[in-house]
């Protein structure tokens, strides 16, 4: 696994969250139940808390 942590988020094109992770890729957070639960991602104060997080770059793991 290859761990990265959010430092920002931005909204790609359709106006989906996107994370923006220290390793230099980015992934979506989307709030899309039942699929996706992330009702965070919604509101300023959420995505804020969410900033330092460590996530799985799936970008990292799948160069590898």
């Amino acid at each position: 696994m290859t761990m990265s942590r959010i430092v920002a988020f931005h909204q790609d094109e359709f106006d989906d969250w996107v994370a923006d992770l220290s390793c230099g890729h980015s992934q979506h957070m989307r709030h899309d139940p039942p699929w996706q639960a992330r009702p965070w991602v919604v509101t300023t104060s959420g995505r804020d808390k969410q900033l330092g997080t460590i996530i799985n770059c799936s970008q990292c793991r799948e160069s590898k």
